[in-house]
């Protein structure tokens, strides 16, 4: 096991052997930042969106709502922001997900991050690509944009589309640079 990596397939969890295809799932998954010019159905996003409702949340609060972003005005307004939000100008399909802070007021962005990444999964699990869009330094610009009350903190922005590219996996760290036992900077590999 040597720093970072061992064979999956030789593990067991609960007696079930882990499944390489599931695993490979998650580690095929990639930002993508060019998309084909395709429409998706809204079938295909209202899938998306009720696998990711089922999204653990504190207290099961829920206090996430999803703006499916198509016109091609908004989406560029969206692109505006900062620099890096530039996917969303040729994306197909952008998804804003704001919080009720009121909902969920201490937990309200890892409720989010977390509906986040089953879009970004559901996504992946039909075939699209996905970029998450930072939003948090550009809250009220946002909030202005889709006409968002304040307590509806817009926590990430989602460029959704077919992928026009396959770029390849970046470096990761190796486990036993961020693995501890017990206590921090105790060695647990």
């Amino acid at each position: 096991m040597e720093g970072s990596s061992f064979s999956w397939s030789s593990r067991r969890l609960g007696g079930f052997k882990l499944e390489n295809e599931y695993l490979n799932f998650l580690l095929t998954r990639r930002s993508i930042r060019k998309f084909k010019p395709d429409p998706i159905s809204k079938e295909v996003i209202l899938k998306i969106l009720d696998v990711a409702r089922y999204a653990p949340s504190a207290r099961n609060a829920q206090p996430w709502i999803f703006i499916v972003i198509t016109d091609e005005k908004v989406k560029n307004e969206l692109a505006s922001v900062h620099s890096w939000a530039s996917p969303l100008k040729n994306a197909p399909l952008g998804i804003v997900i704001a919080c009720n802070k009121d909902l969920s007021p201490h937990s309200y962005q890892v409720d989010c991050a977390n509906v986040t990444m089953y879009v970004m999964l559901a996504a992946h699990a039909l075939g699209l690509g996905s970029v998450w869009l930072q939003t948090l330094r550009n809250v009220s610009e946002i909030q202005k944009i889709l006409n968002l009350p304040e307590n509806y903190v817009p926590v990430s922005m989602l460029a959704i589309g077919y992928p026009d590219e396959k770029p390849t996996p970046r470096p990761r760290k190796n486990l036993n640079e961020i693995t501890f036992k017990d206590r921090f900077n105790e060695p647990f590999i």
